[in-house]
């Protein structure tokens, strides 16, 4: 059997994370696979060896929007296809969705809309959590095993985030959100960090805003899924919590195949 290490990052500006030593902490980790989201960049806009790391080869997509939202991929191994967004334009012109298939699983690396900024944008929020569903459904009924990564933006329970009550009327944890992850998780995935750790205080994004950080008053807004039929494959699901460079942390997802 193979082990693949996969690492997941919301590094909130790419081109930021690569001022603050992005290349050489992706060397260091060593990771088979690593997914960014957020890069706010058209690959145009990017220097070379970010675009080229030694070992890794990269895959983008951007927002038509300049600054905004988009995702990459950096893989060691060469993916059999891949796929950028899920066929629908609404959702596919902010560069939300990378999708990479290997032999044996697919890996989704994703940016889900934030609902914070208005009322439009929360139900845009909702319409791409519902059109995700319908998309990895069908992937699972094709016979592939999935592995699905990225910044959520939605913490599922009271012990994902350090101050529940103070947050119920906050998009990340309105109760609509949160029924729809449940809704997620029933329809045959798994939140592989729970797998490993049921406890508190384990987080992955902290307000810039009130030195969060600092104080560890945090949300887990990052996650590994994948669909049931393939979580015997998962072998650890952790979060690294000390790695600098962004308002999120990266997480980490450890198979054998």
């Amino acid at each position: 059997m193979n082990e693949y290490k996969l690492i997941s990052w919301n590094v909130n500006g790419i081109r930021a994370a690569h001022k603050k030593g992005f290349i050489d902490w992706l060397i260091n980790e060593d990771a088979d696979v690593v997914s960014v989201q957020e890069t706010k960049a058209q690959i145009d806009q990017l220097p070379k060896k970010l675009i080229n790391i030694p070992n890794y080869t990269s895959y983008f997509s951007s927002a038509e929007k300049k600054g905004y939202s988009g995702v990459a991929t950096y893989t060691k191994n060469i993916p059999k296809n891949v796929t950028k967004g899920m066929g629908i334009d609404i959702f596919d012109v902010e560069g939300r969705i990378i999708r990479l298939d290997y032999d044996d699983f697919t890996l989704l690396n994703i940016y889900y809309p934030n609902g914070g900024q208005s009322v439009e944008r929360l139900e845009y929020k909702l319409q791409f959590y519902d059109a995700f569903l319908d998309y990895t459904n069908k992937l699972v009924d094709e016979g592939l095993n999935v592995v699905i990564c990225g910044d959520l933006n939605t913490a599922h329970k009271e012990i994902d985030l350090a101050r529940p009550k103070e947050n119920e009327d906050t998009s990340g944890f309105l109760p609509i959100e949160r029924e729809w992850v449940s809704k997620f998780l029933d329809n045959g995935y798994t939140d592989t960090f729970r797998m490993f750790n049921n406890e508190g205080e384990n987080y992955t994004w902290w307000s810039y805003r009130t030195r969060a950080r600092d104080r560890n008053v945090g949300w887990r807004l990052d996650y590994f899924f994948v669909n049931d039929e393939f979580k015997s494959n998962v072998r650890d699901s952790y979060i690294l919590s000390d790695v600098m460079g962004s308002d999120h942390c990266p997480i980490g997802l450890k198979i054998k195949i």
